[in-house]
């Protein structure tokens, strides 16, 4: 990524971490969209228990290692608070900050004092801040298999799965969520891994406040101007 200019390479990586929504997908050249997967068999058990853990969930904290198609990679901290709330804090050089609360997901530019916001409901990820999930209905399961230690569940949203595709990833004794895939409407995939991965932990509900005036304060950051 590094032949584009500043902002729209650091918007594609904060994006590509929840899946760009169309207005920004559409900041690169269109590709004919990927062709659907084979019909895969589907463990509906796998998927109880997956529904059970995520509405189990109520905090996570972790590090976590973003790599794109093209292999460019990216870490940082990530933050889950459910029902709700996610944070995502890019190490540098990169001077992205990526924040969940209200319905609303803020992308930041630190270097370039620059936020925009998009709807939470508008990316794949925005089903794990439910208060309540459900892997079905709205959301259509793909496929699930076993592969490496992990079980994956496909996932995308139901009558639009030219949107993008979502995997997600979970270690099963104990379970845990690991990893996220991204197939965007473009084709391009990124994942993301969590590592040290830890649960029930105490988060304030500060961290993710982002419509609060004190937010920029707090976090030493500025708005333009």
């Amino acid at each position: 990524m590094g032949h584009l200019p500043a902002m729209q390479r650091r918007t594609l990586i904060a994006a590509a971490l929840i899946l760009a929504p169309p207005a920004l997908a559409q900041q690169s050249r269109p590709t004919a969209p990927p062709p659907p997967p084979a019909a895969a068999a589907i463990d509906r058990a796998a998927v109880a228990r997956v529904e059970a853990y995520l509405n189990g969930l109520r905090t996570l904290k972790a590090r976590f290692l973003q790599v794109a198609q093209n292999g460019a990679s990216a870490e940082g901290t990530a933050l889950i608070s459910r029902p709700g709330r996610m944070r995502f804090d890019y190490n540098p050089p990169e001077p992205m900050l990526l924040v969940a609360s209200g319905g609303q997901v803020m992308m930041y530019d630190r270097e370039l004092r620059q936020p925009s916001t998009v709807p939470a409901s508008s990316t794949p990820l925005g089903l794990l801040l439910r208060q309540e999930i459900r892997l079905s209905g709205d959301i259509t399961v793909t496929g699930t298999e076993r592969t490496g230690g992990f079980l994956r569940i496909g996932l995308h949203r139901t009558g639009a799965p030219q949107e993008g595709r979502l995997t997600l990833a979970f270690q099963e004794q104990p379970m845990e969520l690991r990893q996220w895939t991204v197939l965007d409407a473009q084709g391009r995939e990124t994942r993301v891994t969590l590592y040290e991965v830890e649960t029930g932990v105490r988060l304030d509900n500060k961290l993710f406040d982002f419509n609060d005036p004190t937010f920029m304060e707090q976090e030493g950051l500025r708005r333009g101007g």
